[in-house]
C-alpha cells in the first residue's frame, strides 16, 4: 500500500537511530535529507565540527601542557583558520561516510532531497532537478533538527556578523570578538576563540551563565575564561550592531560601546519546520518551529512522530538518539523501556564541564540534606600527568542512605568519567561502592574514591557527635 513502512526526515542523530532501529525491527525503511547534509547539522555544522574545532584549539596552542612546560608553550606560533579547517574536514569526511555506510548496511533508501508533507501519509521530494518526486509511508518520523535563531534586527552577513553555523567558516582567526549570549554554545566558542588569543566578550541579559550547572564550576570556569582575557557584561543587552569597513561596533542599552572583528550571536535555536508544510498533514508548529509530541514522541496525527532538537529540550545529540530509537520502536509496535531520567550534560568548554542529577542548590531548595566529597586533579598523579591542576570532581550524597544525589566534573575528560557515577546512580548504588573500588592506577576516574572517601569522612564525623 505503502512505499515505506516508515520514513524518516532528517539524518541527524535522532533521525539515523529511528531510522536504523525501525529497519533492525523488519521494516522498510527510507530516510530523506539533503546530499551536503548526511547527518544533519550535528556532524556538518554543529556538534562534531565544534568539538573538532575545540581538538585543534587544544592541540595547536599546547594550553593544557602549560602547566607542564611554561605559558609560553605552543604548538605553533601563527595558527590559522586552514590549520583548523584541516582537522575538522577531515572529521566531517570520515563520519559522513561512516553514517553513509551504516544505512547501507541497514539497506535503508536514501533519498536526496528536501521534503514536505503533501498529506498525513506522503511526503514531496525537491531533489533539485526541478521536479517533485511523490513518496508514501505507513508511518513518518520527523527529525528536521533545528537551525540557529537570528533576531530580525541583526543585519548578518556570514564575516562580521555570524551565528554559531557561520562561525566554524571564518576566513581568519579573529583579533577580537563580541560572543552574544552565554549559553552552551556561546560559551564553548568564547573558550575556543580566547584559547586561540582572541580578545573575547561575552554579552549576556541575564546575571550569571549556565545556571542550571554547579555554581563552584561555574566560578571556576569563569576564573579560567578570565585568565585567558574573556570579559563579561552580564545584566546587558545589545541593542544595535553597525557594520563597518573593518570592524563591527556593538552598542549595548546601557550606552557601552564594544567594538570587534567579528560578533558572534548565540541567540537559541529554531525549528527547522518552516518548509514542512506541516499543515497538509494537520500538523503546526510553535514560535520557535518546535513540534509538540506525547511520551512515545507521538505528534498530534496518529502515524506521524517527532524526535531529536525539532521537539526542543533537553535538545542534546545524546537524548536524541534516544528519541529516535523509542520512536522507532513506538512506531513499530514494539515495546521498549522508557528512557532513564539520568541523563548527563556535557559542556565542551575550555576545561570542559559535565554532570549528572541534582546540583547543590535544587538540593536546598527542595530541603533536602546531603553531604559533598571533593576530589582534586592536581591531587591524583594522573592530573599532575595530564597537567591538569584545576579539574575536580564532587559528589553530593545522601547523608542517611550514601545514595549519590549529584556527581558534577570540571576539568579533563570531564565529559567521559561522568558516566561512572551515571552508573552508579542508575543501579541505586551508594557511596560505599566508590569506597570499596579499586580504579586502574593512575586514571582521573581515581577521583571518585577521593572524592567518595571524603564524604564518607564527613558524614561519619558527623554520626560520631549527632548519633
Amino acid at each position: 500500500m505503502y512505499d515505506y513502512d516508515v520514513l524518516v526526515l532528517g539524518s541527524g542523530p535522532s533521525g539515523q537511530k529511528a531510522a536504523i532501529a525501525a529497519s533492525k525491527l523488519g521494516r522498510r525503511v527510507g530516510i530523506v535529507d539533503r546530499r551536503d547534509m548526511i547527518g544533519g547539522v550535528c556532524i556538518n555544522t554543529g556538534t562534531v565540527p565544534s568539538k573538532t574545532l575545540r581538538e585543534a584549539v587544544l592541540y595547536l596552542t599546547g594550553l593544557s601542557q602549560r602547566d607542564l612546560y611554561g605559558s609560553s608553550y605552543r604548538v605553533k606560533d601563527e595558527i590559522t583558520v586552514s590549520d583548523l579547517a584541516a582537522r575538522t574536514q577531515h572529521v566531517i569526511s570520515r563520519q559522513t561516510d561512516v553514517i553513509r555506510n551504516q544505512l547501507a548496511r541497514n539497506k535503508i533508501t536514501m533519498i536526496t532531497g528536501t521534503g514536505r508533507f503533501a498529506d498525513a501519509h506522503s511526503i514531496w521530494v525537491d531533489g533539485g532537478s526541478g521536479r517533485e518526486s511523490k513518496v508514501s509511508a505507513d508511518k513518518i518520523i520527523i527529525a528536521a533538527g533545528t537551525r540557529p535563531a537570528r533576531p530580525d534586527s541583526v543585519d548578518f552577513d556570514d564575516r562580521t556578523i555570524v551565528d554559531s553555523d557561520g562561525v566554524i567558516n571564518l576566513q581568519a582567526v579573529p583579533r577580537s570578538m563580541v560572543v552574544v549570549g552565554a549559553g552552551v554554545i556561546g560559551m564553548e566558542y568564547a573558550s575556543m576563540f580566547a584559547a586561540l588569543g582572541t580578545k573575547v566578550t561575552v554579552v549576556e541579559r541575564r546575571e550569571k551563565m549556565l545556571d542550571f550547572c554547579d555554581d563552584e564550576i561555574i566560578e571556576s570556569l569563569k576564573y579560567h575564561l578570565r585568565d585567558l582575557s574573556v570579559t563579561f557584561r552580564f545584566g546587558e543587552e545589545v541593542a544595535a550592531v553597525e557594520r563597518h569597513q573593518t570592524a563591527a561596533l556593538c552598542i549595548l542599552k546601557s550606552g557601552k560601546k564594544i567594538v570587534a572583528d567579528t560578533v558572534m550571536y548565540s541567540a537559541g535555536r529554531q525549528g527547522q519546520t518552516d518548509d514542512l508544510a506541516l499543515e497538509a498533514a494537520g500538523l503546526e508548529a510553535d514560535r520557535r518551529g518546535r513540534i509538540e509530541v506525547d511520551l512515545n514522541y507521538r505528534t498530534a496525527v496518529d502515524n506521524i512522530y517527532a524526535v531529536g532538537d525539532v521537539i526542543g529540550f533537553p535538545a542534546l545529540a545524546s537524548t536524541s538518539m534516544e528519541q529516535g530509537r523509542l520512536a522507532a520502536h513506538h512506531a513499530c509496535g514494539e515495546p521498549a523501556r522508557e528512557m532513564h531520567q539520568l541523563q548527563p550534560i556535557g559542556i565542551y568548554t575550555i576545561p570542559e564541564i559535565s554532570f549528572v542529577g541534582k546540583t547543590e542548590d535544587e538540593l536546598t531548595d527542595s530541603a533536602t540534606p546531603f553531604e559533598v566529597g571533593i576530589a582534586r586533579y592536581r591531587e591524583l598523579a594522573r592530573g599532575q600527568i595530564v597537567g591538569d591542576s584545576y579539574g575536580m570532581l564532587k559528589l553530593l550524597v545522601a547523608p542517611d542512605d550514601g545514595k549519590l544525589l549529584g556527581v558534577h566534573v570540571f576539568g579533563t575528560a570531564a565529559t567521559d568519567i561522568v558516566h561512572i557515577g551515571q552508573a552508579v546512580m542508575g543501579c541505586g548504588g551508594t557511596v560505599d561502592y566508590l569506597v570499596d573500588a579499586v580504579f586502574n592506577y593512575p586514571t582521573l576516574s581515581e577521583a571518585y574514591k577521593v572524592a567518595a572517601l571524603d564524604a564518607s569522612n564527613k558524614i561519619r564525623n558527623i554520626t560520631r557527635i549527632d548519633g
